[in-house]
């Protein structure tokens, strides 16, 4: 077998959950927020609300506290950080074989862009030239308009780009975007949102597949 034609061809990725392992870290870093004011929230809340923009979430929860409870998560999440996070396995190969095949890539996350940067070096992915970070944009995803950021900056139209996330928010903004979604099931989110995507995918070689499908030719 060889490597066909990429089904699409641009690939936008989600950060948290999807590329790297950083569940653990965004979950002890809200126990920790929400603790320190008496407003304990269990794990299976608390991994609802990533991918979400970190403000919007604590103003929501403690309106008028939000600026303060979001500098105690990031005291707590970059004190953590290197230790908690962890790679994808295979998130590192499908990347470079991406760029292998020619196809552009980019990361849109709800995160700042030089916490995701930190978060590639440590967990050993491949450097990008664009990531589409929280300040990148005034609204956040479910809205479209991160990721048409990202296909502005790779110089594509919507409907050339495929968004793959771990939340209901990457198929819901990929959805408002024009975009096709895959879902990975390693991450964050629930299975009942997720099967809205177009694919929904549970390890990497499947979604490598999806990405790169083999043709097979003729002897």
């Amino acid at each position: 077998m060889r490597p066909g034609a990429p089904r699409w061809p641009v690939v936008l990725f989600d950060f948290d959950g999807t590329l790297a392992d950083t569940i653990p870290l965004i979950l002890a870093s809200y126990r920790h927020t929400l603790d320190s004011v008496g407003d304990p929230a269990g794990d299976d809340e608390t991994r609802g609300w990533i991918g979400r923009v970190l403000l919007e979430v604590l103003e929501e929860r403690h309106p008028g506290r939000g600026e303060e409870l979001v500098r105690r998560y990031r005291e707590h999440n970059l004190a953590h950080h290197d230790a908690l996070i962890r790679p994808v396995p295979g998130a590192a190969g499908l990347l470079a074989d991406l760029d292998r095949a020619g196809v552009p890539t980019a990361v849109v996350s709800s995160k700042r862009e030089e916490t995701v940067r930190q978060g590639m070096r440590v967990t050993g992915l491949p450097p990008l030239d664009h990531v589409v970070g929280m300040e990148s944009t005034p609204v956040h995803k479910p809205h479209p308009a991160p990721l048409l950021e990202g296909a502005r900056r790779l110089g594509a139209r919507p409907q050339e780009c495929v968004y793959v996330g771990d939340a209901w928010v990457d198929v819901h903004a990929a959805r408002a975007a024009g975009m096709a979604s895959i879902a990975v099931t390693w991450g964050a989110g629930e299975a009942a949102a997720l099967a809205e995507a177009d694919h929904v995918v549970d390890d990497v070689a499947t979604l490598r597949a999806v990405l790169l499908p083999d043709r097979r030719t003729e002897a």
